[in-house]
């Protein structure tokens, strides 16, 4: 008797993240080996909930779905920031969920998502060890922070740092029109690592520079400094872009912007607006035009302008959980080698020394004064966003695959 197998998405979204789904679906469907592919809604609580979708019925219907999906935007699956408690300390949690796989006849369980969600591919795969469980438990990556450990890049990545760039070089056409001072802040998402706000630097060509300053994480940041590089720059030209990331922080390790104490379930802390805080800043001290644009969640699934190479490679790295599942690996996750000439070669790597673990920007790809990326950044960063998505379109609308399951 055939086995059946699971996946699920958790975190936050992406434009890529539905395209390790599709390569999940389409390599257990192919494979042979699997009787059916289920979708557990919403992480790991649609197992505790028992809410499901029947994703090999949903290809069967209509092939075309899966080439809709790998170039849907955010999850299809639903997502969720559930925390698993040590199984020391709540092994009923962990019991309904490895009854659920016993009850449908699970013999792996594929989780798409990032750091958080690693921390739960370790807990489910040490419980399992514990247990003696057969189950296969296998971590996907996704993050458009590009922060997990042990893989060259993460999906989800790429297709954010090219919205970036893109975006960062229409506000610069924007900037230019007026003949006056002034200075554009463009936040960041980037807590603890700096990958998405050095992406701006790709918006740079022959005829602009900006952002003409950048300002990561991995730097400390200094409020007098900044004010004086923008300053001196201003003094030779009318217009000044800065990017900076949210979590830019001082020596002392302090954000810039955190207004309070308030943490997530995972412990992270709430910032709240790094781009104003240096916009009150630049306006007081020096009396220019300035404004703060925040990219917010626009940067995260805009599958419009999604890297093509992104979306291949997250379709890839689907396939390649199944295809290590069917050799018995275990407690891993699909991880992502390069080579020169670019190419991606995809392995597993242990999920103990990539969950709870964060990969910060080189210092050494930052620039002395901390205002700026080096060139191995952008020769790191370019490959990663090379060719546009073919996506349908209807109406002048992009035509993504239909969540009606989602929308409450």
């Amino acid at each position: 008797m055939k086995k059946n197998c699971i996946v699920a998405q958790s975190g936050g979204p992406t434009a890529a993240i539905n395209a390790s789904l599709a390569g999940v679906i389409k390599e257990a469907l192919s494979c042979g080996e699997f009787d059916t592919v289920y979708g557990a809604q919403n992480g790991i609580t649609g197992i505790l909930n028992e809410s499901y979708i029947n994703l090999t019925a949903l290809i069967k219907e209509n092939p075309n779905n899966l080439f809709l999906l790998k170039q849907s935007p955010a999850m299809y699956l639903g997502s969720c920031r559930f925390k698993l408690p040590d199984y020391s300390e709540d092994e009923a949690i962990y019991r309904q969920i490895f009854d659920a796989f016993e009850t449908m006849n699970v013999s792996a369980f594929f989780y798409i998502g990032g750091n958080d969600s690693m921390d739960t591919v370790l807990k489910l795969s040490e419980y399992g060890e514990k247990t003696g469980s057969s189950i296969r438990i296998l971590g996907i990556p996704k993050t458009v922070d590009n922060d997990l450990m042990a893989t060259d890049h993460t999906p989800g990545f790429g297709s954010a740092a090219k919205y970036i760039a893109a975006s960062m070089l229409e506000i610069a056409h924007d900037t230019y029109i007026y003949n006056i001072k002034s200075v554009t802040i463009v936040e960041i998402m980037g807590r603890d690592a700096g990958w998405l706000t050095a992406s701006s630097a790709l918006a740079r060509n022959s005829y602009s520079r900006a952002p003409h300053l950048i300002y990561l994480p991995e730097a400390p940041f200094s409020k007098e400094a900044f004010l004086s590089d923008v300053k001196a720059l201003l003094e030779k030209q009318n217009d000044v872009v800065v990017a900076v990331s949210e979590g830019i922080r001082d020596k002392d390790n302090n954000y810039i912007s955190a207004s309070d104490e308030k943490t997530d379930n995972f412990g992270h802390v709430q910032l709240n607006g790094a781009g104003k805080t240096l916009e009150y800043l630049v306006a007081e001290k020096l009396g220019v035009k300035v404004r703060s644009i925040e990219l917010n969640l626009l940067q995260r699934c805009a599958e419009h302008i999604a890297s093509q190479t992104d979306l291949d490679e997250s379709f890839a790295s689907g396939e390649k959980a199944v295809q290590l599942a069917l050799k018995g690996v275990t407690a891993s996750m699909v991880i992502m080698e390069r080579n020169t000439p670019y190419a991606i070669t995809y392995k597993a790597a242990p999920i103990k020394g990539i969950a709870n673990e964060a990969k910060s920007v080189p210092r050494e790809w930052i620039n002395k004064e901390g205002n700026d990326v080096t060139e191995e950044m952008i020769s790191y960063l370019l490959p990663l966003i090379q060719g546009e998505a073919k996506i349908p379109y209807e109406n002048g609308l992009p035509v993504y695959l239909p969540v009606p399951h989602l929308i409450h």
